[in-house]
């Protein structure tokens, strides 16, 4: 996977440079994606309802200047479907892309024994499909609905274009894909060298950085996340998640309720978890 993904980049690269992209833009991509490279404090940016052109912080929307966003914007075909559809199904081979404009979506691949593993969540702003779309390969993973959501369905051949047209989209994308390759590798390593409770401060603190928002008791994580979800993500079992989450509260870090998660001491949880800013 992470060989796919290095090979995806290179190309974005080549497409942007070939195209013209900005020096600025080359330069974001050269050294450092733009989401790690902004240093985005634990606080974050709320995601809020979409008005006047804005999208939450690091999504590929976001990313964009807003002319080469509303290209973008009109390029596919708009769907709109309840909770619990699948936009995309691992092992098919098809090509099209799917930007996600309102919504929540998780990501799943299915483990040799059978069991869906929880990749990844993706927000409104996101683009999901962009690997298939890029190098004809089977979809690696499936994109869940996890409430009622709107997508834009964009055909690859027309998405391609947009890239050669606007060279600092490719690379926006390029730095996105790097983004996600880092956050894989990033849990591959949590996974063999911290216990199951530095894991969870880990996984949740950055929750807090990509869907949290400020309440009065604290950051709450606005994702309908199952201790199961979170068990996957962790890579440990639920019993362990179950322990790790009753310890946090005991020491005052979180606060627990059905599916929500408010993080009541932010600085000690990213200290528990050894992240610093560096980790932003």
């Amino acid at each position: 996977m992470a060989v796919l993904v290095l090979i995806v980049v290179r190309l974005l690269v080549e497409i942007a440079v070939r195209s013209g992209a900005s020096r600025c833009a080359q330069e974001r991509l050269r050294f450092g994606s733009y989401w790690w490279r902004r240093g985005l404090r634990p606080q974050m940016r709320r995601p809020r309802e979409l008005s006047g052109g804005e999208w939450p912080y690091g999504t590929f929307l976001q990313r964009l200047a807003p002319p080469v966003r509303m290209t973008l914007l009109g390029l596919g075909v708009r769907r709109q479907v309840p909770a619990g559809q699948i936009v995309i199904h691992e092992g098919i081979r098809e090509s099209h892309l799917v930007l996600l404009e309102e919504g929540l979506t998780k990501v799943t691949a299915t483990l040799p024994d059978g069991r869906s593993a929880l990749l990844s969540l993706r927000i409104g702003g996101d683009l999901v499909g962009e690997m298939s779309a890029l190098n004809n390969a089977p979809r690696s993973a499936t994109v869940t609905t996890c409430g009622p959501a709107r997508y834009s369905v964009i055909q690859p051949d027309r998405f391609k274009r947009f890239l050669k047209e606007h060279p600092d989209a490719a690379l926006e994308l390029a730095a996105m894909v790097s983004d996600r390759l880092r956050w894989s590798n990033r849990r591959r390593i949590d996974f063999t060298s911290y216990p199951v409770k530095l894991r969870v401060a880990r996984v949740v603190a950055e929750l807090c950085r990509t869907h949290g928002r400020q309440g009065p008791d604290g950051v709450i994580i606005d994702v309908r996340l199952t201790q199961p979800d979170l068990a996957t993500i962790c890579g440990a079992s639920e019993t362990s998640i179950q322990k790790a989450l009753r310890e946090l509260r005991t020491e005052g870090l979180v606060d627990t309720d059905y599916r929500r998660i408010t993080v009541r001491d932010l600085p000690s949880l990213r200290k528990l978890g050894n992240l610093d800013s560096s980790d932003n």
